[in-house]
């Protein structure tokens, strides 16, 4: 699957899926396959990480 490329749309859609789909990102990950390290890089460029409290990026 190809994420958007785009960070903050990336951010939208990601958190939209754990919000919705997901349970965890290792799930989603393994799921859409694409690699959570490639995900966190793109994100933690616009200051996000991921809670897995939350099971979302803030």
């Amino acid at each position: 699957m190809t994420l958007p490329q785009d960070t903050f749309i990336l951010l939208s859609t990601i958190n939209t899926w754990l919000r919705d789909e997901y349970d965890s990102i290792e799930s989603l990950c393994e799921d859409k396959g694409v690699e959570r390290i490639e995900i966190e890089k793109k994100l933690s460029q616009i200051g996000y990480v991921y809670d897995a409290n939350l099971n979302r990026f803030v």
